[in-house]
């Protein structure tokens, strides 16, 4: 395992330095730059902007300046934001934080609804409540994630009861630490509900499938007949052999801790990398666009590598071996 996981890591390198240096040619690539709307002030001199410009390396040609920003994060220096006037680290820290928190309450809900809504379907496969869950599920997939949070905004807003939009209330500094998260989960309620809600109805009909595929083995008619009772054939025999699939999927979700919420955030007007990363793109902040790519980019190998690690545990038949 030690040695798989060495091995990926390795091939998935140039993958990062692919996807960094195509992220900072689109960058450069687009006409203007953070410091074009300094020139327009009359309070910044012309010498203050090019100053700036020479100590990051603006004005360089391209590979030169991919070059100095590499070094740099190979020296644990992730660059410097013009738009908020802090470093990089200090910005991504609490965005992270932030949509850290909505991903994985989003996460925590999806599987925790969708497994057993997927094993209930398929024990009544064909029936009124599968026919009723694939209904469910196809409307789920069919609306985009965006505007189901406008649907839901505007009828959180006639029922009232629900914050409509950020992470706190107002007087959250003086609120208890109780009260600090009670507040917390009030605001997490819709973001976290239409986030989970695409996902719940994907992953459900996958697990659906599954099941209906391992409970038509034979094995599964060799324990029934021995006089296994149908709990124990259902959920020691079928359902591990049919989670093995959806392993693989809970890697590329925790890769969405960086992206997958990025829409749901800006709507929901949620503090975390989502409307950051569109805040950056804006307004040509080429470090923290870089670095927050990046940042997605290790979230995607982190989330793979711990799927093969899951892998082998559910599973003791996969070896990765020569």
């Amino acid at each position: 395992m030690f040695k798989h996981i060495l091995q990926r890591l390795g091939s998935t390198i140039l993958l990062l330095l692919a996807v960094s240096f195509l992220t900072f040619w689109l960058m450069r690539a687009t006409p203007g730059n953070f410091f074009d709307s300094l020139r327009l002030n009359p309070q910044i001199s012309q010498e203050m902007v090019e100053r700036y410009e020479k100590l990051y390396h603006l004005k360089d040609p391209l590979l030169v300046q991919y070059g100095h920003w590499l070094v740099n994060i190979l020296h644990g220096e992730w660059g410097y934001s013009f738009y908020y006037n802090v470093p990089v680290t200090h910005v991504l820290g609490t965005r992270l934080f932030n949509t850290f928190i909505l991903s994985f309450t989003s996460l925590l809900l999806t599987w925790s609804l969708a497994i057993p809504l997927g094993i209930w379907a398929s024990l009544r496969a064909n029936q009124w409540g599968d026919r009723l869950l694939s209904l469910f599920s196809f409307a789920a997939l069919s609306v985009p994630g965006f505007f189901l949070a406008v649907l839901v905004l505007y009828i959180a807003s006639l029922v009232g009861g629900l914050p409509l939009g950020g992470m706190h209330s107002p007087g959250y500094d003086e609120m208890s630490f109780f009260g600090k998260v009670w507040d917390t989960l009030l605001h997490l309620i819709i973001p976290a509900s239409v986030l989970s809600l695409s996902s719940m109805a994907s992953l459900q009909r996958i697990m659906r499938g599954n099941m209906l595929g391992v409970l038509r083995q034979q094995y599964i008619l060799a324990a029934r007949a021995k006089g296994l009772p149908e709990n124990l054939v259902i959920y020691r025999h079928a359902l591990r052999n049919a989670f093995n699939p959806l392993v693989t999927l809970l890697g590329y979700e925790f890769a969405s801790l960086l992206s997958g919420a990025a829409l749901v955030e800006i709507v929901c007007s949620w503090p975390g990398l989502g409307s950051l990363l569109l805040t950056a793109v804006r307004a040509k902040d080429i470090y923290l666009v870089m670095s927050s790519t990046l940042l997605a980019g290790v979230l995607l190998i982190v989330g793979n590598i711990l799927a093969d690690i899951l892998l082998v545990l559910v599973d003791p038949r996969i070896r990765y071996e020569q």
